[in-house]
């Protein structure tokens, strides 16, 4: 097997990602074990994102240190029950798959991986029970194991029969527990994985499997009867190792954890552990931690009051709009109409600590760029989960876009009507830019060579050339083209002194003077200037 390639990996964690991020509320609404929190979906979902992003922060070399990164930052960046499961299978089978040697086939080697994640996650959950996501995962792996005996058997024909064999084990979850059959609907934890598996198979064979109807668990009051079955108290934590931290020592803690609640999940290597129980007494199991390591990120959720909580902070006036500024000008920009600002490509923690700390009861993201749109997505559910803020992303994939949404932002509007003008303007802003090649490549406007100017439009190219302004008016001349009253122009690192800019002002002003135009200095690197035609 070759070694594994960075682009897989990165693949594999987008995948990941837009897999549980189509599934998350209908997994939320299965939630009814081992707590009804309804919080599954979102759990798993934000435990692929802290692993997608721990990548990108890595800006790793090679597929090993990728899977590394994901590894840790799911870890660390592990919610709930559901996700410190998660982390450990996807973990565990990754890692296999990392070390994988030359001579092994790479049907064996994804059959293995799969049956090491199994393992490991059994073996991190302190009383395992069946019906749950660790039966889906090893149904998949059972059948992966079996097909892939198979010295025929590709890669792909063992994911095809996993993912079968997950659908399977994830229909009968509910003759397996009870509480699901009462509620007439199938593990949460499992669906997740059954999405996995699903995702993984189409990405590899091109087949989709027909969705079916999953019915979700009745509705009921926030977190009612939590406490009659069991505790009051979530307690997460990392427990960093000390030196002379033995098995013994972490076996222990174990130990003393399943004495004082259930829901045990504890997994980690490498002086890394978290940790995650139901509990009563969450001094003890605090001080237990501190008996084996040095407990940090210390979380404590109370069932019965977390949605009170939440409502208690919803209750607070005042809405904010958190904006991704691609440079300086732009930055300045956004700020004077009152934005909060992130700057560059931020990933979800960064959009979480800028969201929460506006210290608004409602916040509306402008992320500006398709990379930033998928972390403010990711960033608004955590804030919505941990804070209880009321999060909306306007979908803007341009700086130009934000701008233009900004404009018209009413603080005082009801807030739904504040996003539906918001979005509907930046939807309505038809957006071009002019950069300069890096590489070669062929694009939809033809073969490109380093330093050819190409010409955007609502992202893709339109225009190969060798002269900026003959390039940029272009782009605008077809823009102008559908129609407009405004036309927004933002010029960029590489036209400081704003030449090219004047020059496409003159231009449409020349051509078409009833149209408005207003220029800003924006500072971006890679795009000389930027355009909207509103």
């Amino acid at each position: 097997m070759e070694a594994l390639d960075l682009a897989v990996v990165r693949r594999f964690a987008d995948l990941a990602v837009d897999a549980l991020a189509g599934h998350r509320e209908e997994i939320d609404a299965l939630n009814v074990y081992p707590v009804p929190d309804g919080d599954t979906g979102t759990n798993l979902y934000l435990t692929v994102v802290a692993g997608r992003d721990a990548i990108e922060e890595a800006q790793p070399v090679d597929g090993r240190a990728a899977v590394l990164a994901f590894a840790r930052g799911a870890l660390v960046g592990a919610r709930g029950n559901s996700g410190v499961i998660l982390a450990e299978m996807l973990a565990t089978a990754m890692r296999r798959l990392a070390r994988a040697g030359v001579d092994e086939r790479r049907a064996a080697v994804l059959a293995e991986a799969l049956v090491e994640a199994s393992a490991a996650s059994y073996a991190a959950v302190g009383t395992p029970v069946e019906g749950t996501m660790l039966t889906v995962c090893r149904a998949a792996a059972e059948a992966a194991d079996r097909q892939a005996a198979d010295e025929r058997a590709r890669s792909r024909d063992v994911l095809a029969a996993a993912a079968q064999a997950a659908r399977e084990a994830l229909d009968a979850t509910p003759g397996q527990l009870d509480r699901l059959a009462e509620a007439g609907v199938v593990d949460a934890g499992g669906r997740g994985v059954s999405v996995l598996f699903d995702a993984v198979e189409t990405a590899l064979t091109g087949r989709r499997q027909a969705e079916a109807a999953v019915r979700a668990a009745p509705r009921q009051q926030p977190h009612a009867d939590l406490t009659e079955d069991g505790p009051s108290y979530e307690v997460m934590y990392l427990l960093d190792a000390d030196e002379d931290t033995t098995e013994e020592s972490i076996a222990g803690l174990r130990e003393r954890l399943a004495g004082l609640g259930d829901s045990l999940v504890m997994v980690g290597d490498d002086g890394l552990w978290n940790v995650h129980v139901h509990v009563d007494d969450v001094g003890a199991a605090i001080e237990a931690g501190i008996a084996a390591g040095r407990p940090r990120r210390i979380r404590v959720t109370h069932f019965v009051e977390q949605d009170r909580q939440h409502a208690d902070r919803r209750e607070v006036a005042g809405r904010a709009v958190v904006a991704v500024a691609a440079g300086p000008g732009l930055s300045e920009l956004f700020g004077q109409a009152g934005a909060v600002v992130v700057e560059g490509r931020p990933v979800t923690r960064q959009l979480v600590e800028a969201i929460v700390g506006t210290g608004a009861a409602e916040v509306i993201v402008l992320p500006n760029d398709h990379a930033s749109l998928r972390a403010a997505e990711a960033a608004a559910r955590a804030a919505e989960q941990d804070a209880g803020i009321r999060v909306a992303v306007i979908p803007s994939v341009a700086q130009v876009q934000g701008l233009a949404a900004l404009a018209v932002h009413e603080p005082a509007a009801p807030f739904d009507r504040d996003v539906l003008e918001m979005t509907a303007t930046a939807r309505h802003a038809r957006h071009g830019a002019v950069t300069i090649a890096d590489r070669r490549a062929l694009t939809l406007a033809g073969p490109c060579e380093p330093g050819d100017v190409l010409g955007v439009i609502d992202g893709d190219f339109v225009r190969v050339g060798d002269d900026v302004e003959r390039v940029a008016l272009d782009v605008l001349a077809r823009l102008v083209g559908g129609g407009g009253e405004m036309v927004t122009l933002v010029s960029g690192h590489d036209d400081a002194d704003g030449a090219l800019a004047a020059a496409a002002a003159a231009w449409v002003e020349q051509h078409h003077p009833t149209i408005d135009v207003v220029t800003y200095t924006g500072g971006q690197v890679r795009y000389p200037l930027l355009v909207a035609v509103e």
